[in-house]
């Protein structure tokens, strides 16, 4: 039985590292990524690039760093070397992290760091300057009042255009991080008791990622019944009762990249009406991941999981019962990146695009179902990093 029958204890104690976890990004890779960011550069005209701290800045130079009032960025110019602008006192924690060769400018704390962004333009002769669209609005203001010479413009195409097709490397790392996510999830399952709350659930989901060798769960969503019809739940604990459905939502990350998985299932007997919204997700969930072809816009994903809803007699479009979000979302070293699988995004697929797979259904007050796998573009189609839920009462296969 893959549902109940056991405890956390036990699921915890069966739990050992990950045996073969996948490798690292190469300072190899790192130098193509860097090369084809520049590439980019001169296909948009712009004579620079600056990449502030959060996932793009991991993605080019291995810096784990959040974004904060202090700046933290890289200076991505034509030739020579990256220029990374940091705190003084954080220059030992960000030099022991980075994975390329970069050119420290350090600034203290009573100093204008925009201002050696703007000395380094102004010495390279840029004048116009793409930038990370993650920037914050103050940020930018300063950027612009140190440089008053330098036209600011939007990065996302040198940025996405790099980041939006994964390498093996980056799928490696992605399938362990599912795989792992997926192992949990069925650890999950096999601790649902009647009266266990899904703040209980939750806290075993988080212990179980971190015994596989993650720093925990990245998130996590443990719903049951009522609650499940809410996309990402409701506030409080909720004692799980026989009958009920139960939606879990969790990842974790791996060198940076995500999971997130997403199993329905029922506790005891679900009832009818369930049985039959869950087939209805699941054929939807399936004309998702068979509309996928490189070149086809994104919103025909969409399109596809959508019009099994409708035929289903739900929907359409955002109306309920029905499914209320877009179908998919890229994924990579932000949970949430582009493309999406969504009407109006025309980004054609292309292979090493990776997606989450979620046309959920609410019924609204009652219950909602979400069955969230992902896949990656193939040179002939998709390829999923998890198997499909088989059953709403086989939550695994």
């Amino acid at each position: 039985m893959s549902i109940g029958g056991s405890t956390a204890a036990a699921e915890l104690a069966a739990l050992a590292l990950w045996a073969r976890p996948a490798p690292p990004i190469t300072p190899a890779e790192r130098a193509e990524r860097l090369a084809r960011a520049r590439a980019l550069m001169a296909e948009c005209d712009a004579g620079a690039l600056l990449v502030q701290a959060g996932p793009s800045l991991r993605y080019f130079t291995g810096l784990s760093w959040g974004p904060s009032e202090r700046p933290v960025a890289m200076l991505l110019l034509p030739t020579g070397t990256p220029i990374l602008v940091c705190p003084r006192f954080e220059q030992g924690s960000v030099a022991a992290e980075l994975a390329i060769e970069m050119d420290l400018r350090l600034w203290e704390e009573d100093e204008d760091p925009h201002r050696l962004v703007a000395d380094a333009l102004a010495g390279a002769g840029v004048t116009r300057l793409a930038v990370d669209p993650a920037l914050s609005f103050q940020m930018a203001g300063r950027l612009g009042a140190a440089a008053p010479g330098v036209r600011l413009g939007d990065g996302a195409a040198v940025i996405d255009g790099c980041r939006m097709i994964k390498s093996p490397a980056e799928l490696a790392l992605m399938r362990q991080a599912k795989a792992m996510t997926l192992e949990v999830q069925r650890r999950a399952a096999r601790i649902l008791a009647p009266g266990i709350t899904n703040i209980e659930v939750a806290r075993f989901i988080d212990e179980a990622h971190r015994a596989l060798g993650a720093s925990g769960a990245s998130f996590c969503i443990v719903q049951f019944g009522r609650a499940t019809a809410f996309p990402h739940g409701l506030p409080g604990p909720q004692p799980l009762a026989e009958g009920d459905l139960v939606l879990i939502d969790t990842g974790c990350t791996i060198e940076g990249y995500h999971s997130d998985i997403t199993r329905t299932y029922g506790f005891g007997e679900p009832g009818a009406e369930a049985r039959a919204i869950w087939e209805v997700e699941k054929a939807a969930q399936a004309a998702a991941f068979a509309a996928v072809r490189p070149g086809v816009p994104c919103e025909a994903v969409d399109a596809a999981a959508r019009a099994v809803l409708e035929a289903a007699g739900l929907g359409p479009a955002y109306r309920l019962p029905g499914l209320p979000h877009r179908t998919g979302h890229g994924i990579g070293l932000a949970i949430h990146e582009p493309a999406y699988l969504v009407r109006g995004d025309r980004t054609p697929l292309a292979p090493g695009m990776c997606f989450s797979n979620e046309p959920m259904i609410v019924v609204p007050e009652r219950f909602g179902i979400r069955l969230e796998d992902h896949f990656h573009v193939t040179d002939h189609g998709a390829a999923w990093f998890t198997e499909p839920q088989p059953a709403i009462d086989r939550p695994f296969g």
